[in-house]
């Protein structure tokens, strides 16, 4: 019987593969979380603060963070068989952040400069999307 020897970063890459479909699950059930609350407040806080377009954008914004937590929790699922979706739940990650995190400020600041933001987090999610598909479809 051969013992094998096992460097410090193949250990480590090894752990991190075990506990990746955890982390991402609670990232995606926290950023769901935080998309109801937030529609919540759009709702029942806002209506009567925000002009009629501002509260769409604030709107949209929950919205498409809540389809993205939901995308992250998908990965989560299928990324023990399917390893090569990882980079998909963090590009939606960083989608939610530059998506919806511009259009939350735009519309509670009126900034309108943060609207250059939003089209790199619709990348994200385009770019998440289309790997998720390529892992489903290699699998």
């Amino acid at each position: 019987m051969r013992c094998q020897a096992r460097s410090p970063r193949l250990i480590l890459q090894r752990g991190l593969e075990m506990i990746m479909d955890r982390i991402l699950l609670a990232l995606g059930s926290l950023l769901a979380f935080l998309a109801v609350g937030a529609g919540a407040f759009a709702a029942h806080g806002l209506r009567a603060r925000l002009a009629p377009e501002m509260l769409a954008i604030f709107e949209t914004a929950a919205r498409y963070q809540m389809y993205h937590a939901l995308g992250v929790l998908v990965v989560a699922w299928y990324l023990p068989r399917w390893p090569s979706v990882a980079a998909a739940g963090w590009l939606f990650i960083v989608g939610v952040l530059l998506f919806s995190g511009s259009l939350y400020l735009l519309a509670l600041t009126g900034q309108r400069w943060l609207g250059a933001i939003t089209p790199l987090g619709g990348l994200c999610f385009l770019a998440g999307w289309a790997i998720l598909a390529w892992g489903a479809w290699r699998a």
